[in-house]
């Protein structure tokens, strides 16, 4: 199948009566996608402002593609080498060309052949009439040991401060990231105190002594920050969920916590002042679901570490015999003029049932028993 260019990156299309998506060639990379296609066209994915401009070729392309979601493997910098094998940034999933395998009935496959370790990567991206909702479903095969997959979600919020509220499902506890996220030397800037620990979005330490509302974005322009939680790997799914009223829709997601164990916050506002970001990548949230020790790599993450030593494991334990499979949903919904920041998402009559702080509720079509979807066929 042919790819079309879109947004300077050779990428094929996938659609639905309800959304619109492409995937691009390189690093498979999910934006743009269009929800309500039919309706008001909905484009809540982020896309880097110099997509397109010319870039040094040693620039890694994750970052001259950087878009929408991707599929990490392992997830993280990966800096450390990890027994032999040297990841590029977010792995190869998120760097090297798919290959092509077929598009049939709104179903996009992908294929990917690693060589770090070697094994193979099947992405399916599949698209259901009246749903608009994106199923992603990666086949990991081939591959024994640990590994740290993810998923990496970027929002692109209006720019006004707090134009989107921010809401997860339970979880455990949360940290913000125990080492620098940026360094001053090298013009980057985080806000956010080290390491500190919190039970609430709503009331994390910063630097300077001040308390930082997560729940509310953007927020903290010219800073860069990230923190993990850890999810309640008893719950039938876990959830993220960002609110944006004005604009009148809500875009949620849905994993299995017991795959991907921890939503990574990346707040990304203006606070890297080094090419290519040069301070213009703002107002975008990562909200990415993971199994790995925040975003330094698997190295770290195989190792043994703080959350791995209270017993939250850091990796998934890939088995070549048997294939690993990591399904992943992201959805959007139009919401009553009333309803503010999402308080629970509960399986309900063909979907699921979303329901807001002030108590307003929206019933959504979908498919949440994805989640437990075996590998789908190989053709």
């Amino acid at each position: 199948m042919k790819t079309v260019l879109m947004h300077s990156e050779p990428s094929w299309r996938v659609a639905s009566s309800t959304v619109e998506a492409f995937v691009t060639r390189r690093g498979g990379q999910l934006a743009p996608v269009t929800f309500d296609r039919t309706g008001t066209g909905i484009q809540p994915y982020a896309i880097a402002p110099w997509v397109g401009e010319k870039l040094p070729k040693d620039m890694p392309p994750i970052l001259q593609v950087l878009r929408g979601d991707f599929f990490c493997l392992p997830f993280g910098g990966n800096a450390r080498v990890f027994r032999g094998e040297h990841h590029p940034l977010h792995g190869e999933t998120a760097n090297e060309r798919w290959h092509f395998e077929s598009l049939k009935a709104g179903r996009l496959h992908l294929s990917l052949q690693t060589k770090v370790r070697a094994g193979r990567v099947d992405k399916f991206i599949s698209l259901r009439d009246g749903h608009d909702a994106v199923y992603c479903q990666h086949v990991i095969s081939g591959m024994s040991g640990p590994m740290s997959p993810g998923h990496h979600a970027t929002l692109k919020f209006p720019d006004a401060p707090n134009s989107g509220l921010v809401a997860t499902s339970l979880f455990v506890f949360g940290q913000v990231f125990p080492g620098e996220v940026e360094r001053p030397a090298e013009r980057g800037y985080s806000a956010l105190k080290p390491g500190a620990m919190f039970d609430s979005l709503s009331s994390v330490p910063m630097a300077d002594g001040g308390v930082a509302d997560l729940s509310r974005y953007p927020a903290r322009r010219g800073f860069e920050d990230v923190v993990m939680l850890v999810s309640d790997a008893a719950a039938p799914f876990a959830w993220t969920a960002v609110t944006f009223p004005k604009q009148r829709y809500v875009w949620f997601a849905l994993k299995d916590p017991r795959v991907l164990r921890h939503t990574v916050f990346w707040m990304s506002n203006g606070g890297r002042h080094y090419p290519p970001w040069n301070g213009r990548h703002i107002n975008v949230m990562g909200l990415e679901e993971v199994t790995s020790y925040f975003h330094p790599g698997l190295a770290e993450s195989a190792h043994k570490n703080a959350l791995s030593s209270l017993g939250h494991p850091t990796t998934l334990m890939l088995d070549s015999r048997h294939p690993t499979v990591v399904n992943y949903i992201m959805a959007v919904a139009k919401i009553p003029t009333r309803f503010d920041r999402v308080a629970a998402i509960e399986p309900a009559d063909a979907g699921v049932k979303l329901r807001s702080e002030n108590g307003t509720t929206l019933n959504v079509a979908l498919a949440p028993d994805f989640l437990q979807m075996p590998a789908l066929g190989m053709s």
